[in-house]
């Protein structure tokens, strides 16, 4: 196995943020440093970070193809490993601990991503994960009628707070519902999982130690605070998920429920290792997922730096375009699969406050909702004047920050 070795000056420019990954590489730091900078507002996130001797960058978009998420500038005479994508399979097998350096630090990253994405999109809360938080999550699903996962917060409360506040007020909750006080238990042992449309996986605030693999059908990951749904991602087969829980120790940041009937299979802490280091194909494809969460996560923020609304909510429609990485030709048209109310949570609007928007969206000509999901007509018009919406704004943030 050869890599090949690239020398730098200082000053030099490894990539540019925005640019394909062509050739498809990551890069090591053998001798020197690097600054990667971020052109591309993204809110509540560093926008500049130094490397050093032994980190690695550019594995995210080199091991999905999307564009660079920053630009790379070396500032010193530096030396650095270039990697191919396709002989990652091969590096990770001779180094696990690489392997598993850069599984946890993307753990790490999401839960920044993920955790910034709600911070701006539901401002003026304590986002701190607890399981004593249960009992409020409860609450508020039991306020919405959505009584199946009100249940499942409440038990879960039960559960891992036997001795919290709010246990009397927890099991009387459950019983005007009728529901019993101990959740269905769930076979450990049993890698493969099955869940009913709409059905809880796991709920934010909910200790964890599993992570999933979506097998066949999709699921929803949002978080509810206050009485408003941010949908933070919508993941299909192939996807993991739960994996930050699992990596670092602590309570989960989000909710997973079941889109539509799906098969899992689910990943434990204690043969997680064990997988990474046995099987490399497996942690291969848990980089390339993560590298591909880690993108759309950097998107989402992105997103949300843009002040007009329709441009946030044609840009959210653009952004699944490229995650699928759908080529946009004139006159191409492309099936989103949501609805318009999912569409306004996924930007962190009220779908009951903000329907006027939806309406607006729907007048372009390129834009349609068939049987209440959303179509676009001619993705090269979506593309060109999402491109006008995020100059604009570019504009307007460079302006505020100068």
């Amino acid at each position: 196995m050869t890599f090949s070795i690239k020398n730098y000056s200082r000053g030099a420019y490894i990539y540019l943020e925005n640019s394909e990954p062509v050739p498809r590489v990551f890069y090591i730091i053998h001798q020197g440093q690097v600054e990667l900078v971020r052109e591309m507002f993204t809110v509540g996130v560093e926008q500049r970070k130094v490397l050093g001797k032994g980190d690695f960058f550019g594995v995210e978009t080199a091991m999905t193809g999307h564009k660079r998420m920053e630009s790379a500038i070396s500032t010193v005479a530096s030396t650095l490993i270039e990697v191919p994508f396709d002989q990652f399979r091969i590096l990770i097998t001779r180094s696990t601990p690489l392997a598993m350096k850069i599984i946890r630090s993307f753990s790490i990253k999401l839960r920044e991503f993920d955790t910034a994405i709600t911070n701006i999109s539901v401002e003026h809360v304590n986002l701190e994960e607890d399981p004593s938080h249960l009992f409020d999550l409860g609450k508020e699903w039991y306020n919405n009628r959505r009584f199946d996962h009100a249940a499942y917060a409440f038990q879960k409360y039960l559960q891992y707070c036997p001795k919290g506040n709010n246990v009397s007020q927890a099991k009387l909750y459950l019983q005007k519902m009728n529901k019993p006080l101990v959740a269905p238990k769930v076979n450990k042992a049993e890698i493969n999982r099955f869940y009913a449309k709409d059905q809880i996986i796991f709920c934010e605030n909910e200790p964890g130690d599993e992570l999933y693999i979506i097998k066949k059908g999709s699921v929803k990951i949002s978080k509810l605070i206050s009485g408003k749904e941010t949908i933070l991602a919508v993941l299909k087969s192939g996807d993991i998920f739960g994996e930050m829980a699992l990596l670092d120790n602590r309570p989960r940041s989000a909710t997973a429920i079941a889109a539509e009937d799906c098969e899992l299979a689910a990943i434990n802490r204690q043969n997680f290792d064990k997988l990474v280091i046995e099987q490399p194909v497996m942690a291969e494809r848990l980089i390339t997922l993560l590298s591909e969460r880690i993108w759309t996560a950097y998107r989402q923020l992105a997103n949300l730096a843009i002040a007009d609304p329709i441009g946030r909510l044609l840009d959210m429609l653009l952004i699944q375009v490229e995650k699928e990485k759908v080529p946009i030709r004139p006159k191409s048209t492309y099936n989103f699969g949501i609805s318009g109310e999912d569409l306004l949570k996924m930007v962190g609007m009220d779908p009951a406050k903000n329907q006027q928007y939806l309406i607006e969206l729907t007048k372009k000509k390129y834009i349609e909702l068939d049987q209440g999901v959303i179509k676009c007509k001619n993705l090269e018009e979506l593309d060109k004047e999402v491109s006008v919406f995020r100059k604009r704004s570019m504009k307007k943030v460079k302006k505020q920050f100068a």
